[in-house]
């Protein structure tokens, strides 16, 4: 008896967590009931009242409405993430093409467990299936957990890497050798999670999709390679085109005024731009250039011209007259 007394309030915010939001309450007697239903704890209604303020003085954002002069009917008003903030986040994980079906049902219901039963029935009508393709690596929250530790305690990390061959088989790569890195920060580009990491084959900072990594990383005794102090990841993300390692120029672009909207999404407001006339403007950024480079400045239609270097504007016009080329001509 001594244990349930003490251990009653818990029960009692348990209770009013799950079933209770700003619609829907619980009265004295429900919570009564509920406590030995599912708890097997007796009570008196009288308690309930004092167990509900111990709880509003420890913190918890709990409404008392009193009928006759007595707090009968409780709530919980506020929790830490509201109903809009849960349906984002669970949009995000839908989202994610590096999370598996499985994984991301089991995030979805984790998040819903933070809202009452009533929201979580609520949001669970407005998730749509977005019908994304999702990766099938299902290691995956054991690599990110192990990278993420790799890069608290500022330790190298090797792996094994893979690709997809003709017949869509994984098969290593690095002649089935690991990887050694630094690893610097994990980052998330367009609908993938990658690892920005020094590379010791590639001697420089490169990045590894994490879906591609084979297995659970080994946490190395030696510590990492120092980044760079003049590395700046936000730069380095904005300019890797669809995260393709390539060699990185600085390209200045001839820009139409209404693209301006796409230029500040992808290189930010202090990209350094300057007037060409009263509806064109320039813009200097430093990009890796490479197909997808090109094939973002073809999507403008137009709209968006390589000024310089000379070799940038001729290697945008020998990908076309290659990508017109018939297939036949190519093998």
């Amino acid at each position: 008896m001594e244990n349930d007394n003490k251990q009653r309030p818990f029960y009692i915010y348990k209770l009013l967590n799950e079933l209770t939001d700003e619609n829907h309450e619980l009265t004295t007697n429900e919570i009564v009931d509920l406590l030995w239903e599912k708890y097997n704890i007796k009570t008196q209604r009288k308690r309930i009242p004092e167990d509900v303020k111990l709880l509003q003085n420890i913190g918890v954002d709990l409404k008392a409405d009193e009928v006759s002069g007595r707090p009968s009917r409780y709530c919980v008003l506020s929790r830490t993430f509201d109903t809009a903030e849960i349906k984002l986040l669970i949009d995000a994980v839908h989202s994610s093409m590096f999370l598996t079906e499985s994984k991301s049902e089991e995030l979805t219901q984790k998040l819903l467990s933070l809202v009452s039963v009533h929201e979580a029935e609520a949001i669970s009508q407005t998730i749509v299936d977005n019908e994304m393709l999702k990766h099938d690596n299902r290691h995956i929250m054991y690599i990110v957990d192990w990278l993420i530790k790799a890069i608290l305690q500022n330790k190298q990390v090797a792996f094994r890497y893979f690709h997809y061959n003709l017949l869509k088989a994984p098969v290593t790569s690095n002649d089935n050798k690991p990887y050694i890195v630094s690893p610097y920060a994990l980052v998330w580009s367009g609908d993938n999670y990658y690892l920005i990491a020094w590379s010791d084959k590639h001697q420089k900072i490169t990045h590894f999709r994490v879906d591609r990594i084979a297995d659970v990383p080994s946490l190395l005794e030696a510590e990492s390679v120092p980044l760079p102090e003049d590395f700046d990841l936000a730069k380095y993300k904005s300019t890797m085109f669809h995260m393709y390692n390539s060699d990185r120029v600085w390209v200045e672009l001839a820009c139409d005024e209404s693209v301006m909207d796409a230029i500040v999404d992808r290189f930010g407001l202090e990209v350094e731009t300057g007037l060409i006339d009263e509806h064109t403007f320039s813009v200097n950024v430093e990009v890796a250039v490479n197909h997808v480079f090109y094939s973002w400045i073809f999507g403008f239609g137009g709209k968006v011209r390589i000024l310089s270097p000379a070799e940038v504007l001729t290697g945008y016009a020998d990908l076309f007259v290659e990508a017109a080329k018939p297939l036949t001509e190519l093998i």
